[in-house]
């Protein structure tokens, strides 16, 4: 894997292609599957069974809850509960090894997947991490390693796990442990690049840059990013919403994203991601939804709850999927255009769960828009490389993205107040 010149990492052919290119085989956006895992519905049939029932848009589950725990919320980015049942998987003897995230001492990116056997590096790989990375890294240490491994990464990850399980079924057995974050979509490290310039540091020369910077007096919502500028010596910091909106707009996002119709990691074994909605969003300390897909993830936030090391409270799939509301309607509604787009070019994906329904004018036109803004993002920072440039650079394509959005939200709105007047 290596950087491409929009900020991803990407795949480098160094030889022979081995296996008559057989690695597609496990690409989560390989465009023409094998019929028996052709989506991620299908994959769910084979690997997620186990006392599982179906939802509509969140896939097979056993519970869905809004959590957080008492021992790892403040060093988490939200409730903790991704650290909580590591933490436990590690402790049972379910796994002897965790692949997660980890701060990277090489010149070659700020964080990459590292192998933790014990607690301590375990917690050192709490938080999110806006940040390219690559399981290129822990991979091979597979083989090498005694002991069983769990495996934390968001949906494409998953997927692209899931799909190695299922040509190489003994590595159903070497990893039986799959936690999924949900995502709003993988970011350049233009974006580190941006945000750093934005907080007035040295964006070519910074270090430990941190993406989820708590306010526990305020709300989930209000978080800063912050690094540490090698240049001049000070810690840089802003509040996100000085910076504004950085996921409705596509803003260095990587253009695979926007044909993943999976919202909520539906191949793990648990899903967890951010409560963005009231009342957990009105606390600033942060709170988990989550998702429990195996019985085993359902058993350890059952007896987390009993012994209160875990606060749990029950919600229902219409909460859930209320928590991800703009990623459903842009993944699910928008997809349509995207899908669209790409077949009149002639380039091949494969078949999607969602997006067959036309939509309307302004969702097309607002759709076109943050395809626009997502590679113009790319195309600008790349040539300037200063935040303020970059922003007098995009400000008329986000004026117009904003206008049209507003527009979709209010039709929006009062296509809801008039179906309540139906009811």
């Amino acid at each position: 894997m290596g950087w491409n010149d929009e900020g991803f990492l990407v795949p480098e052919l160094t030889g022979a292609c081995d296996n008559d290119a057989s690695c597609i085989s496990v690409c989560p956006f390989n465009p023409e599957p094998a019929q028996a895992v052709k989506d991620e519905t299908a994959l769910a049939d084979i690997f997620l069974t186990d006392g599982t029932q179906t939802h509509e848009k969140l896939g097979r589950l056993i519970g869905i809850y809004a959590a957080y725990s008492n021992e790892f919320r403040d060093t988490s980015s939200s409730g903790g509960i991704g650290t909580y049942v590591f933490d436990q998987l590690l402790d049972r003897g379910i796994v002897d090894h965790i692949f997660s995230v980890r701060s990277s001492e090489s010149a070659n990116g700020h964080y990459q997947y590292k192998v933790s056997s014990n607690k301590a590096d375990l917690r050192n790989s709490s938080k999110t991490k806006y940040y390219p990375v690559t399981l290129a890294t822990v991979l091979p240490e597979l083989d090498r390693l005694d002991g069983k491994v769990a495996i934390v990464g968001v949906a494409c990850f998953v997927k692209a796990i899931r799909l190695a399980q299922y040509h190489d079924p003994a590595l159903k057995e070497k990893i039986p442990f799959v936690a999924g974050i949900i995502c709003g979509g993988v970011k350049s490290k233009f974006f580190t690049e941006y945000l750093a310039s934005k907080a007035g540091a040295d964006h070519a020369n910074i270090k430990s840059p941190e993406f989820r910077i708590k306010d526990v007096t305020s709300t989930a919502h209000d978080y800063s990013f912050g690094c540490a500028d090698v240049t001049s010596g000070d810690y840089k910091k802003i509040k996100m919403r000085e910076v504004g909106d950085m996921w409705g707009t596509g803003f260095f996002k990587a253009n695979a994203c926007d044909f993943c119709d999976d919202v909520v990691t539906e191949l793990a074994d648990i899903s967890l991601g951010d409560a963005w909605l009231e009342p957990y969003s009105k606390d600033g300390r942060g709170t988990s939804v989550i998702v429990t897909r195996s019985p085993l993830a359902e058993l350890i936030i059952q007896e987390g709850m009993s012994c209160s090391e875990v606060v749990v409270e029950p919600i229902s799939p219409d909460v859930m999927r209320a928590s991800q509301l703009g990623s459903y309607n842009h993944r699910h509604e928008g997809l349509y255009v995207r899908v669209s787009d790409a077949r009149r070019k002639g380039i091949s994906i494969p078949e999607k769960r969602y997006g067959k329904k036309a939509v309307s004018l302004e969702i097309v036109m607002v759709q076109k828009l943050r395809r626009i803004t997502r590679k113009k993002s790319l195309e600008v920072w790349s040539q300037t490389k200063s935040a303020v440039v970059f922003d007098k650079k995009m400000l008329k394509v986000l004026f117009y993205l904003r206008q049209l959005s507003r527009v979709t939200r209010y039709k929006r709105a009062a296509i809801k107040r008039l179906k309540g007047l139906l009811k």
